[in-house]
């Protein structure tokens, strides 16, 4: 099992971030096979969706999420000290940003590192961060679906050239290519698994420490999109994953470990990350988590 770590970035550990680029160093001097970050940009005083999608209010969403890093930025200080790790995002929620600027900012981590990037997008759950960068929610998954397209266009063709229904390209010269980024998706409902069998290279599962049968909850759907990949004219091994483990309020992480080992011998899933958002603070108490949860695997 390949082991990753996502990079503090929330909460507390937000006062740290100078601290980023020893941590990324550190975490791959220890063995970490990747580094994450995620994608949030404020908390409402009173939200109308709580996190995850669950009923909203105060306190539905973390409070760790009210100081949050730039996820693109920590994965460009992390390539720049690190020199085999992934870098991964989990996941960036891809309908914020304008999809050429971000096919561009991709390119340019993934030209910075090597060829280590790989880009997990999804559409976020709060109707307050849609508000704040002035794009309606209700077509997140529209816009999505935009993005993948000009992705194709912008990564491939020479002259770039499109037209979409929330942008279009000119005839134009695109030569600043990335080396390759897997685009990878995360989503349950019916429209996100079609949309990542016919047209990602991956998904993105998560589990914590209540779920009991990580079969179900990971190797089945996993399957499932395989075969509806191969339906849809794909090869069936077109469809990566990498399971991200998220430790609840309270667990350690000795607790985050003995999931992942339960990850390795209960699903298909050759590689994992570990959110640190509620087992560290800081830097040191990061690697210090890193180093316990890859050394009891």
């Amino acid at each position: 099992m390949r082991i990753g770590f996502g990079i503090p970035q929330f909460g507390a550990a937000a006062a740290h971030v100078d601290g980023t680029m020893r941590f990324a160093a550190g975490a791959e001097e220890r063995g970490a096979a990747s580094l994450w970050t995620g994608d949030r940009l404020l908390v409402a005083v009173d939200p109308t969706v709580g996190y995850g999608g669950g009923p909203g209010g105060p306190g539905s969403v973390p409070e760790q999420f009210t100081a949050a890093h730039d996820p693109l930025a920590l994965l460009t200080a992390a390539a720049a000290v690190t020199g085999r790790v992934q870098l991964g995002t989990s996941t960036l929620n891809a309908p914020w940003y304008p999809a050429a600027l971000l096919a561009r900012q991709a390119a340019t981590i993934d030209n910075l590192s090597g060829g280590r990037l790989l880009l997990g997008l999804g559409i976020g759950w709060s109707p307050e961060e849609y508000d704040a960068v002035g794009v309606p929610m209700g077509e997140r998954g529209a816009r999505l679906d935009e993005t993948l397209d000009l992705f194709d266009a912008w990564w491939h063709d020479d002259p770039v050239e499109f037209t979409g229904r929330f942008a279009s390209v000119a005839p134009s010269y695109v030569h600043a290519r990335p080396q390759h980024v897997p685009v990878y998706l995360g989503g349950f409902s019916p429209r996100a698994r079609r949309r990542i069998a016919e047209r990602a290279d991956g998904f993105l599962p998560v589990v914590t420490s209540d779920v009991t049968d990580l079969d179900a909850a990971v190797s089945a759907p996993w399957a499932d999109l395989r075969a509806a990949a191969a339906e849809a004219g794909r090869p069936a091994d077109a469809i990566g994953a990498v399971l991200r483990v998220n430790p609840k309020p309270g667990e350690t992480a000795a607790d985050a470990a003995a999931l992942v080992r339960r990850a390795a011998a209960d699903t298909d899933v050759d590689h994992t990350f570990v959110d640190l958002m509620y087992l560290a603070d800081d830097t040191d108490s990061a690697l210090e988590a890193v180093e316990e949860i890859l050394g009891a695997g």
